[in-house]
């Protein structure tokens, strides 16, 4: 058996007892998470935290009457049981990942989040066979159907339109500044410094091994070199730029990715069709370079790829040289 696993019970075994008891937990578990994002949000996002916060007061009015169910029904011990002691059960993403991924992500989560909750009620009320019991489900049901209204409404009162955009602008910013601009640098630095001694070699030996252990070096020795700089000379508490192990990551995965997007083709044991897909895919990513230029530095595509294509063309015409000579 896969380690926890072998002990949880499936969702057709449960009692109805056990049924409201997980409602319970659960409703408990999703205001807590909302009551994180709001307290994560709070200082750069006040308007959405706001919104959180009273999403979170929605999910108590729900565990409260659940469990005044559960008192009238069952008394008032409630079993402990959770989400991971189901197989099958609508899982929630950790928390610690939806808070690295920004203000978007934890919007569209919390509409997965209700999602989830109203199949869950609609399994459980089609479970159970009590009058009253059947009501409540099929009342939160609905409920969590409703809260993507009932979400626009807590927007409406909030988050005004001229504060949405504020946000939005704001996360896309640090989006653009932590994860875009580390990444892009890393890329450019992999796609283009490595092509002087990747091709140098390429041509001094025209051996695919020797070319393809060269770029992998240079690649990952690159990869750390920038993540490690990118990480250490600027800590973003001054600049806003945000995590430094964060940009350190973005940065570092990209040169090495970018190294060895040019240096794989090597792994090809005939010289020239190798060669010939590195020539490839150099070109592609040059050009991903301009787009993502373009894109999210809002560079002119023509001069962004005017200024990655003449330093790639420099810097690959320097290694050929070399190699050739």
């Amino acid at each position: 058996m896969i380690p926890g696993f072998a002990n949880r019970r499936r969702f057709s075994d449960l009692t109805e007892q056990e049924i409201l008891a997980l409602a319970i937990s659960s409703e408990e578990d999703d205001a807590q998470i909302y009551r994180m994002y709001a307290e994560r949000l709070r200082e750069e996002f006040p308007s959405s935290a706001a919104v959180f916060e009273a999403m979170a007061k929605e999910e108590d009015g729900h565990r409260t009457s659940l469990i005044e169910l559960h008192k009238r029904r069952f008394g008032t011990v409630i079993p402990l049981i959770r989400r991971e002691h189901v197989s099958g059960y609508y899982a929630r993403n950790p928390v610690w990942l939806i808070e690295n991924l920004g203000l978007e992500r934890m919007r569209s989560e919390a509409q997965a989040m209700e999602r989830g909750a109203e199949e869950f009620y609609l399994k459980a009320a089609a479970r159970t066979t009590d009058a009253d019991t059947r009501a409540l489900l099929g009342h939160l049901a609905a409920a969590e159907a409703g809260h993507d209204k009932k979400a626009g409404e807590l927007e409406k009162e909030f988050l005004d339109g001229d504060e949405r955009e504020a946000e939005d602008k704001a996360a896309h910013r640090q989006f653009v500044l932590t994860w875009v601009q580390p990444g892009l640098a890393g890329l450019m630095d992999g796609s283009v410094s490595t092509l002087a001694p990747i091709f140098a070699t390429a041509f001094a030996t025209q051996n695919t091994h020797t070319t393809f252990l060269v770029g992998l070096a240079a690649s990952v020795g690159a990869g750390i070199s920038m993540g490690f700089t990118e990480a250490a000379h600027d800590d973003g508490v001054i600049s806003g730029r945000g995590s430094p192990i964060k940009r350190g990551f973005a940065s570092g995965i990209m040169t090495m990715v970018g190294g060895l997007g040019h240096a794989l083709p090597y792994l090809i044991t005939d010289f020239w069709t190798a060669t010939i897909i590195a020539f490839i895919v150099v070109f592609i990513e040059l050009w991903a370079i301009a787009w993502i230029q373009n894109k999210f530095m809002e560079t002119p595509f023509l001069r962004a790829a005017f200024q990655v294509v003449l330093g790639g063309a420099l810097v690959f015409a320097a290694g050929a040289l070399i190699g050739g000579g």
